[in-house]
């Protein structure tokens, strides 16, 4: 990575005040994660686990607040300790949880998740239905997601109803309003009925979101196996006309980048991985602070670089520490590893 971009980002980053960032509002699913208390090993070597609030959406939402930026989640959970939990961590990080509801009938959501030793993740999930999958349309705070300048989801939330028909009216209110749509699909296939429900159910809403992030592997699954490092591939089958910006994330690698001007990449910032749960979402949740700071960023293909490269230091901060809210970074931390490698 070259000292420039870092310096450029240094110098932009300082830019973007908590007080300029419009509220980024989250929609989904909020989870218990059981994390072994080692590492490199499958479930069922795990001696034991640690409990760590999970959850894609909700996993942004504290991300953004963290750096300084306004966000709020929408969803719901169990009538239960672990509920009450979760609701409690949002509020602890300054995330607004008016938006969150409470099921007295399904349980909280729980996900055990470990990183193997040969770098695979390993989900085990408890779903019978839990309460995430619950929320009704009825139940929206309908005045909390108008309020958004960016509305932001992933795809668990559209495997059953009633959230499935709660997502998409969320997402009706949010566009109606003027909402800048992000979608994140965070594919987990054990979820899902099948494969091809996977990939019709993550496309059917494609064509209705102004920023995408994907993965690699989420190339090739969503193309039917296509090369994932194509560009040609991620233009002609992902880009569709109404995209504002579609980022491909590569891990510590860093990103890919395209919009209807321009295409490219930001490098990433090696650090020491000890836990990588997270790094996505810290990803996610650094572009949608500077987006909710600099709507038209992705115009601008110096200061989209620049917003891309903090939101990669944020995906290194998050790898550096066990669990994910635990580890999400504040923008000090951001900062501070970004002079480390402008020196």
């Amino acid at each position: 990575m070259a000292a420039d971009d870092s310096n450029d980002a240094l110098s932009h980053a300082n830019g973007w005040r908590p007080g300029n960032s419009l509220l980024v509002v989250c929609f989904g699913e909020m989870l218990i994660d059981f994390v072994p208390s080692v590492g490199g090993v499958s479930l069922a070597e795990a001696p034991a686990f640690e409990k760590a609030a999970g959850g894609a959406p909700a996993n942004v939402a504290v991300g953004i607040s963290r750096l300084g930026g306004s966000a709020a989640f929408v969803g719901k959970v169990g009538d239960d300790e672990f509920g009450y939990m979760l609701a409690n961590i949002l509020k602890q990080n300054n995330v607004d949880n008016s938006g969150v509801r409470f099921d007295h009938n399904a349980r909280t959501a729980l996900a055990f998740v470990t990183n193997r030793a040969d770098g695979e993740r390993e989900f085990l999930f408890f779903r019978h239905p839990s309460a995430d999958m619950l929320l009704h349309e009825s139940e929206l705070d309908v005045e909390l997601i108008s309020k958004a300048k960016i509305f932001h989801y992933g795809s668990i939330s559209l495997i059953d109803e009633p959230c499935k028909s709660a997502h998409l009216a969320a997402m009706k209110i949010a566009k109606n309003s003027g909402s800048i749509l992000s979608y994140d699909p965070n594919l987990r296939l054990p979820l899902w009925p099948s494969a091809e429900a996977a990939r019709e159910g993550i496309m059917n809403i494609w064509d209705q979101a102004d920023i995408i992030k994907i993965s690699e592997e989420e190339i090739t699954f969503l193309t039917g196996g296509e090369d994932p490092n194509d560009d040609n591939v991620v233009l002609d089958r992902l880009f569709h006309p109404n995209l504002k910006l579609l980022i491909v994330t590569e891990g510590s690698e860093g990103c890919r980048y395209f919009t209807k001007e321009f295409r490219g990449r930001v490098a990433g910032v090696k650090v020491k991985a000890v836990d990588t749960t997270g790094a996505g979402d810290a990803f996610v949740g650094g572009i949608l602070f500077c987006l909710a700071s600099d709507p038209n960023l992705y115009k601008d293909e110096e200061r989209l670089r620049q917003a891309l490269l903090f939101a990669n230091v944020c995906g290194a901060v998050t790898v550096t520490k066990r669990g994910a809210i635990p580890a999400l970074p504040t923008k000090e931390a951001v900062l501070s590893l970004l002079t480390q490698a402008a020196s």
